[in-house]
C-alpha cells in the first residue's frame, strides 16, 4: 500500500514543472491501472503495510478515487487554457487524492480520523480558490462548519473506545461490543453529516452550486462516501444500539430523501438539482447500512460506487453546458438537442443511470437496498416508491427541460463538443455500467 503512496507523493514535483498539466493525468490513470491488478483476497485485509491495509470495501473506494480524480484534471482544462494556477491546482488534486488513499486504507482508526478531516482542508481550498461566484466563502464556511461540529464527539468517542479496549485497529472492533447512547451518537453523527443525511444536508448543495466543476465531482463522487465508509467500519461496534434506535435514523433517511425528491422538482439550477438528488440517493444508503443486514450493506457499498460515478458524470454534463451558455439555469440551457445532438445521447444515458435503470451498479445497488429495507419493515415499502418513482421523474425533468423546448435566441456562436468531454464521459459511464457484470464481486465482501 505504501508503495502508492510514494507514487502520488512523487510526483508533485512534476507539477512545478512548465505543460506538465497532461503528464500528472496520464499518470493518475497509469496509478489506477496500478491499483487495480492489486492482489485482494476478498474476506481479510491484504496488501498489509505499517497501518495500512486494503480489503474489499477500501479497495473499490481508492479505486474510485482515483479514477475521479483523474477525470477531475480532465474536465478542468479551462484552467490550463487560460493558466489560471493549474500547477496548484494540480498540487491541491494530488494532496486530496494522498487525503482520500490514506483515509480508505488506513486500518488504525485515530488515523483514519486524521485523514477523514484532513481531507476537507483541499476540497475547501478548491472551492475557495476556484469556485464561480462570491458566495463561495459561505459555502465554503457551511461545509467547514457542518463538518467540524461533529468531528470532535468523535474523536472522542474514539478515545473513549481505546481506553476500554487498548487498541485502535479496526479489525479488533468485533471483540467489542458497546451499548452507550451517547458513544453512539458521538461516532455515528459525525458521518450522518459527512453523507448528508436529512436535517443536516444544507452545506452541500451549497457547497456544489459554487465549487468548480473538480469540486463538484469530488464532492459527490468521494466526500459523500466517506461517511459511508465511516459507518460501515463502526457499525460493528453498534450492533446493539442500532437495534434499538436505528429505525430512528431508517425513517428521517426515507422520509427525507421523499421531501428532497419533491425539492428537486422546484430546482432552477441544473448543479442544485443534481446535487439534492444525491442527498436522496445517500438517504437509501444511511437505510440500508441501518437495517443491519448483509444486503443492506452490500446495497449501500453498490450504491455509493455507483453513485460516485453517475453524480459525477452528470456534474461534467451540466459543466459543459455552462462552459457554452455561462450559465446553469434551466430557464436558458433549453434546446440544447438542436445544438448538441451527441450530447443528448450523453445526457440521456446518465439519466436512466440517475433513475436507477439496469444495466448500470445503482440498479444493483438499489435492488439490494429495497430487499434489505423491505425484509426490515414491510411500511418502507411507501416510501421507497415514492423515492424510485421521484428519482425517475426529476430525471426526465431535468432531461426534458434542458434537451427540448426553444433553444435561447441570444446565443451567438456554438460547437458540438470536444473529443476530451466525451471520452470524459464515457470513462464515467464505462465502469458505471460494466462493473454490473463483475456483480458477483459486491456480494462477497
Amino acid at each position: 500500500m505504501m508503495k502508492i503512496f510514494f507514487y502520488f507523493l512523487f510526483m508533485m514535483p512534476l507539477c512545478f514543472l512548465k505543460n506538465m498539466f497532461w503528464l500528472v493525468q496520464i499518470m493518475l490513470f497509469f496509478s489506477a491501472f496500478l491499483f487495480m491488478n492489486f492482489t485482494l483476497s476478498v474476506m481479510n485485509f491484504c496488501n498489509l503495510s505499517y497501518m495500512m491495509g486494503c480489503d474489499m470495501i477500501s479497495f473499490g473506494l481508492i479505486l474510485l478515487s482515483i479514477w475521479i480524480c483523474s477525470l477531475m484534471i480532465m474536465s478542468s482544462e479551462s484552467l490550463f487554457k487560460v493558466n489560471y494556477y493549474w500547477n496548484l491546482f494540480l498540487i491541491n488534486i494530488l494532496f486530496l487524492m494522498i487525503m482520500l488513499y490514506l483515509t480508505f486504507s488506513m486500518m488504525n482508526i485515530l488515523m483514519f480520523y486524521l485523514f477523514f478531516e484532513g481531507s476537507l482542508i483541499p476540497t475547501l481550498i478548491l472551492i475557495l480558490g476556484w469556485g464561480y461566484q462570491p458566495e463561495r466563502i459561505q459555502a465554503g464556511l457551511y461545509l467547514l462548519f457542518y463538518t467540524l461540529f461533529v468531528s470532535l464527539p468523535l474523536l472522542l468517542g474514539l478515545f473513549f473506545i481505546f481506553e476500554n479496549i487498548n487498541s485502535m485497529m479496526m479489525y479488533m472492533y468485533k471483540f467489542y461490543q458497546s451499548n452507550s447512547l451517547i458513544l453512539y451518537l458521538s461516532m455515528v453523527l459525525a458521518f450522518f453529516v459527512k453523507m448528508p443525511m436529512y436535517f443536516v444536508h444544507l452545506w452541500l448543495p451549497k457547497a456544489h452550486v459554487e465549487a468548480p466543476i473538480s469540486g463538484s465531482m469530488i464532492l459527490a463522487g468521494i466526500m459523500l462516501k466517506l461517511g459511508g465508509y465511516g459507518l460501515l467500519r463502526v457499525m460493528i461496534i453498534f450492533q446493539k444500539m442500532t437495534m434499538k434506535i436505528g429505525n430512528l435514523w431508517i425513517v428521517i433517511s426515507l422520509l427525507g430523501g421523499v421531501y428532497i425528491s419533491l425539492k428537486c422538482f422546484c430546482q432552477v439550477d441544473m448543479k442544485s438539482l443534481i446535487a439534492y438528488s444525491s442527498v436522496a440517493h445517500m438517504g437509501l444508503v444511511i437505510g440500508g447500512i441501518m437495517t443491519m443486514n448483509y444486503w443492506g450493506f452490500l446495497g449501500s457499498y453498490v450504491l455509493m460506487i455507483g453513485h460516485g460515478l453517475c453524480s459525477s458524470g452528470m456534474f461534467c454534463l451540466s459543466n459543459i453546458n455552462y462552459e457554452r451558455l455561462g450559465s446553469r439555469s434551466l430557464f436558458i440551457n433549453k434546446g440544447m438537442m438542436s445544438f448538441m445532438p451527441s450530447m443528448s445521447l450523453w445526457w440521456f444515458l446518465f439519466m436512466i443511470g440517475n433513475m436507477a435503470a439496469p444495466p448500470s451498479m445503482n440498479f444493483l445497488g438499489e435492488v439490494e437496498l429495497i430487499n434489505s429495507m423491505v425484509s426490515w419493515s414491510s411500511l418502507t415499502m411507501i416510501m421507497l416508491m415514492l423515492i424510485s418513482f421521484f428519482s425517475a421523474g426529476y430525471s426526465l425533468y431535468l432531461f426534458s427541460y434542458s434537451q427540448h423546448g426553444k433553444y435561447n435566441m441570444s446565443l451567438y456562436s456554438f460547437y458540438t463538443g470536444v473529443s476530451r468531454e466525451y471520452l470524459l464521459l464515457f470513462l464515467h459511464w464505462l465502469p458505471l455500467n460494466m462493473i454490473f457484470l463483475k456483480f458477483d464481486y459486491s456480494i462477497w465482501f
